[in-house]
């Protein structure tokens, strides 16, 4: 089985491609990503691919534009190299907050993404932890909708926490923090917050009682980190102990760590670490294992039911 797979790596997250090959006992395929001097990106598959499973680990992060196009040039090549089947592995989807028109004249780029993805030649998408559930609608090829609750509530546990409870920083998160909290076995609470302007969130009201407790605020995405702040500091004024957040994407694009009440963000490696952030109160998770699963078990022809929970 494992004879026929190709893993390969775009250049947005080398390092969790290489770990997911290194699990199924394989190495990444060989590939020439070159950068011309306007920007223009070329690939040259270096392998043979006609008739084999091809896999293309990118997260669409950082610099999604860059590394959405390279991931459209890269399937394009597998293809008209001939390989039998093209999977996308997309641990972090950018453009997936883009899910609906939300106001007039605005579009709905998760959909374009998808579009685009499918017209390059992808057969199949392994994702995890889409912003919102319907982009899986958005395409017409199988999803493989992937979660990393049990590897984040596993490293939740090793925090050794007093009357813990788990804590949605916003309304949206509502349905995975109630997925969390029966997951670590503790009761649950949710913050509501009231936007001011793009980067400004304040919280505005706790429903729950956290008096005396150790939070865990739980949400897919940690961006500039406004949301988890304001609710932190809401839940401290209202009594709470030590504050932790879980997330699955750290993008850390602009950091409120330091000066959040937050002691310690745990996120996973869906998307690498920037530099800047090394060294933070930040523990990163991987969840190489559960792509290699993933893979594995399409290969295979086998269920994945086990890995969809969520």
């Amino acid at each position: 089985m494992k004879k026929n797979i190709l893993i390969f790596s775009g250049s947005s997250h080398p390092d969790l491609a290489r770990r997911v090959a290194e699990a199924l006992d394989l190495s990444l395929g060989e590939v020439k990503i070159d950068r011309f001097p306007d920007g223009e990106i070329g690939i040259r598959i270096l392998e043979n691919v006609r008739g084999r499973d091809v896999f293309v680990v990118q997260s669409i992060a950082h610099y999604p534009n860059r590394y959405l196009m390279e991931m459209l040039i890269f399937v394009d090549a597998l293809k008209r190299s001939s390989a039998k089947s093209i999977t996308a592995v997309i641990p972090y989807f950018g453009y997936a907050r883009q899910d609906r028109k939300n106001s007039e004249r605005v579009p709905i780029t998760s959909r374009l993404v998808a579009d685009l993805l499918e017209k390059a030649g992808v057969t199949h998408v392994i994702a995890l932890d889409l912003h919102a559930d319907q982009v899986e609608g958005f395409f017409n090829i199988p999803v493989d909708h992937l979660h990393a609750c049990a590897y984040l509530v596993e490293a939740a546990k090793r925090l050794n926490l007093n009357k813990a409870m788990v804590v949605a920083p916003d309304l949206g998160s509502v349905r995975m923090g109630r997925i969390f909290a029966k997951a670590y076995g503790a009761e649950f609470a949710v913050v509501e917050k009231k936007r001011i302007e793009a980067k400004s969130v304040q919280g505005i009201a706790v429903i729950g009682d956290v008096k005396g407790r150790d939070l865990l605020f739980v949400d897919d995405i940690y961006a500039t980190g406004a949301t988890l702040s304001a609710a932190a500091t809401l839940c401290r004024k209202a009594g709470a102990e030590r504050l932790f957040a879980l997330v699955v994407h750290g993008l850390f694009c602009e950091s409120a760590t330091e000066e959040s009440p937050i002691e310690k963000v745990v996120a996973t490696n869906s998307v690498p670490l920037p530099l800047a952030m090394k060294g933070k109160k930040i523990e990163v998770v991987s969840v190489h294992t559960l792509f290699a699963k993933a893979i594995e078990a399409i290969a295979a022809g086998n269920s994945l039911s086990s890995l969809h929970g969520g």
